[in-house]
């Protein structure tokens, strides 16, 4: 007991100085000091020692109001000390944009008091797509105004669970949804979320990726089922846009290559090492170039060949595709100042890039960097990404047509794309898919007839066609049978490096001028 009441300095001040005043008090009482003190003033009244006593008396009234008055401010000290440590300790667990529990309040609160949650949790980690394109459109106090929607939106969804800003455009929740009403509970956040959202006048939206973590036996650690819920995102973004993945045990061995492979990315980026090769387009009557295809290459650290079906992949689930696109199209667009002035470029978008708003500006922006004309440049989209993207599609199209870029609808045949939508987005060129010159065989054959068709629909719209993927001299002679304009494949080359693009023009043209002289 005398521990504690000595524990503390102001209660010990106080027991201490209320004990002195009771052993003053029955010292003066036992000497009887006030009556010796009134006779020693009465018998030296020339002293003026009463008046003395009294200045004495109102000097110490003063300095007690003064300390009352310090105590008083030292009070308001304290208290605006502490709601300051309250607030500087709230901003340090929490995010000021969104006014959500942030990353640091899991590793230093929910980590500490769960560290083996006791209840069913599911963990949904989340990842917006596109958000990038959405702040180059509206600007970053735009894109900030996205981040507090999304906050908004989660919040009503999971009125009851911790949802968290984990940065940048991560979310995570913490939830009691039940591991049988998980995905449907993702679902709805998908759709929830990909919902427009009007900013300064302008519509945006963006995608969601959900990745979900469940601790079935009540033992995991909060944070690792917290991992098995970003490993499961990863997987949703590579299935692509608003992706919903429950956690697999197998997810960690492929998320880790995929995390090699974009860290050896974003440095082959970052140093430019990816670089377009060529591959000839050929006119069927006669045999003269019309153009080269620009492809990406990229050898990695350890000397491999990396597919451009996995980094591009990649390269549009890390956001860097945009980058990537703008290095790639620059360096051909200088690559091809130096071929014959009839001789077309051709590039590929990513579906990813057709979800920016931008896309033709920065097109239009680096022909102007190059001084590379327009005239000579078709941009190839994918029949699928118009589909998908139609308005943006629609718009960049038109920015890029109005100043003389000629636009090919890539992979034709494989997509939805309908024939009002064809002839609305004037379309210059329609590339037909490898997949039908595989399997291009008889004249009653389904992959003739529909090569016919496209054919047919192309020549009635005025539209330039070519066929992809022709190996064969038996291909070669059937798709010019039906009609076809330009072709593409390994018969007529493959993709080659710049520095053996002038080789080839050269070597071409030495046996086109063979057959004019007959030899």
């Amino acid at each position: 007991m005398f521990r504690e009441l000595f524990s503390n300095p102001a209660r010990r001040d106080a027991v201490i100085a209320t004990g002195m005043a009771i052993a003053l008090y029955a010292l003066f009482l036992y000497l009887d000091a006030y009556d010796r003190f009134a006779a020693f003033m009465k018998g030296h009244e020339s002293w003026e020692l009463d008046e003395i006593i009294l200045a004495i008396f109102l000097s110490g009234l003063s300095g007690f109001v003064y300390a009352w008055r310090r105590l008083l401010d030292l009070k308001r000290e304290a208290k605006r000390r502490s709601e300051a440590e309250g607030e500087a300790l709230w901003f340090a667990y929490h995010d000021p944009l969104t006014r959500l529990p942030n990353r640091h309040y899991v590793d230093g609160r929910m980590n500490g008091r769960n560290k083996n949650a006791t209840s069913p949790v599911s963990v949904f980690a989340i990842d917006l797509d596109g958000f990038k394109k959405v702040n180059d459109l509206v600007g970053h106090h735009g894109g900030d105004a996205l981040l507090t929607t999304v906050a908004e939106r989660l919040r009503q969804l999971f009125p009851e669970d911790t949802v968290i800003r984990m940065g940048g455009d991560e979310f995570c929740v913490l939830s009691q949804t039940p591991a049988d009403a998980a995905e449907e509970m993702a679902e709805r956040m998908v759709d929830l979320l990909s919902r427009p959202v009007i900013i300064g006048g302008i519509q945006v939206e963006v995608g969601t990726s959900v990745g979900i973590g469940h601790n079935h036996d009540r033992k995991e650690r909060l944070q690792t089922v917290m991992e098995q819920a970003d490993l499961a995102m990863y997987a949703a973004k590579r299935r692509g846009r608003n992706g919903v993945c429950v956690f697999e045990a197998s997810m960690r061995e492929i998320l880790t290559e995929r995390v090699r492979l974009e860290t050896e990315l974003r440095e082959a980026v970052r140093a430019g090492v990816i670089r377009p090769h060529y591959q000839p387009l050929i006119h069927l009557d006669g045999g003269k170039i019309h153009g080269f295809e620009a492809l990406a290459r990229w050898t990695d650290k350890s000397g491999n060949a990396v597919s451009p079906a996995v980094f591009i992949e990649i390269a549009e689930e890390a956001g860097l595709i945009t980058d990537l696109s703008g290095q790639l199209l620059r360096q051909a667009c200088l690559d091809a100042l130096s071929w014959p002035s009839e001789t077309r470029l051709a590039f590929n978008i990513s579906p990813a890039q057709l979800t920016d708003r931008l896309l033709g500006l920065r097109i239009i922006q680096i022909l102007g960097e190059t001084g590379f004309p327009p005239r000579r440049l078709e941009i190839e989209i994918t029949e699928t990404a118009v589909v998908r993207e139609l308005a943006t599609a629609t718009q960049t199209i038109e920015e890029l047509k109005r100043i003389g870029i000629h636009i090919v609808l890539d992979d034709f045949g494989t997509g939805y794309s309908s024939l009002s939508q064809l002839s609305n987005m004037s379309f210059d060129e329609i590339k037909i898919d490898r997949s039908f010159m595989n399997s291009l065989g008889e004249e009653d054959s389904k992959q003739t007839k529909i090569v016919r068709a496209i054919v047919g629909l192309s020549q009635g719209l005025g539209i330039t066609t070519t066929a992809e993927g022709i190996e064969q001299l038996s291909q070669l002679e059937r798709i010019k049978e039906l009609g076809c304009n330009l072709g593409q494949g390994y018969l007529f080359g493959k993709a080659m490096p710049a520095n053996h693009v002038a080789g080839f023009l050269a070597g071409r043209n030495a046996q086109e001028a063979d057959v004019r002289l007959g030899r």
